[in-house]
């Protein structure tokens, strides 16, 4: 535990066990997300980090409001009000960031899924036991956080001595992946049962493929319509208005004032668009690339 964890714990580890109750899916997400830290710690952490946001808020905007409606008590009464609304919405976003993290987890889960399970069924065709199997996928693949899932499954095999259905169990009740649950409840279900695990994995990689490969043919279409609405309306539209405003400048006189908004336009507008742009179809390309 390090040094802020305990200073939050002194000051308010009585008073997260006591809000604890209305925060039941935390203990879950902090689990999928790979948080190494008890609930009533993270809690307390929010709390604490929260406190000193609103400390260092308050001043800030007292001084700031004081200047801009000409009264010190007026500005920190707004100042208050503001920095509580604030304190409290950063606490619950705090309280929120384990099911962001585990979603951005999930995701590249997913991603690498299609592949790795070729991979894994590929070793499931030696006829190796299954943790045989599973112990050289987490040892040679290199699948990032799926293969850390993977690996958890062969570490509690080694270090805690469980059985391979066991170990199965744990990690389903971990993964934040939908896809990669329904994967290992196959795996551990055809292994329960006697069943040919190969088989089982070949045929749901090539539906994982399948799969993915009509995630890429959408994703083609959509990055079109991006495309053509961001050359229209953002490019072509940026440069009519900027010679429209240049003619109505040199008819009307006021130079100065186009010379602004257009400044305005080139120099922030269509960066921050085009950094939206960036942003919105890297989150919806397959892969995260």
């Amino acid at each position: 535990m390090g040094l802020y964890t305990k200073v939050a714990m002194r000051l308010f580890g009585q008073y997260s066990e006591i809000i604890i109750p209305f925060f039941s899916d935390l203990k879950v997400d902090l689990k999928k997300a790979r948080v190494r830290i008890s609930i009533q710690e993270y809690i307390s952490n929010a709390m604490f980090i929260s406190l000193l946001v609103f400390m260092f808020e308050l001043p800030l905007l007292s001084f700031i409001f004081a200047l801009i409606f000409g009264s010190f008590l007026f500005g920190f009464i707004s100042a208050f009000t503001v920095s509580v609304l604030l304190t409290i919405g950063f606490f619950f976003a705090f309280i929120n960031y384990p099911k962001v993290k585990f979603r951005e987890r999930a995701k590249e889960i997913d991603n690498n899924l299609p592949f790795a399970s070729l991979y894994l069924s590929t070793i499931a065709g030696s006829k190796l036991p299954l943790h045989k199997t599973i112990g050289i996928f987490s040892k040679f693949s290199k699948y990032g956080k799926l293969t850390e899932e993977i690996s958890m499954i062969t570490s509690d095999i080694d270090a805690f001595g469980l059985d391979v259905n066991t170990s199965l169990e744990r990690t389903i009740e971990r993964t934040p992946s939908k896809d990669l649950k329904e994967l290992l409840w196959g795996v551990l279900s055809i292994n329960r049962s006697g069943g040919d695990i190969n088989i089982f994995l070949r045929e749901k990689a090539k539906s994982l493929v399948d799969q993915h490969r009509r995630k890429v043919f959408e994703f083609s279409h959509q990055l079109t319509i991006f495309i053509e609405v961001y050359i229209t309306a953002v490019i072509l539209g940026a440069v009519f208005f900027t010679i429209l405003t240049s003619i109505m400048s040199g008819i009307a006189g006021a130079s100065e004032n186009i010379v602004i908004i257009q400044f305005l336009l080139i120099f922030i507008f269509l960066p921050l668009i085009s950094a939206a742009f960036i942003i919105m179809i890297k989150a919806m390309t397959p892969g995260g690339e």
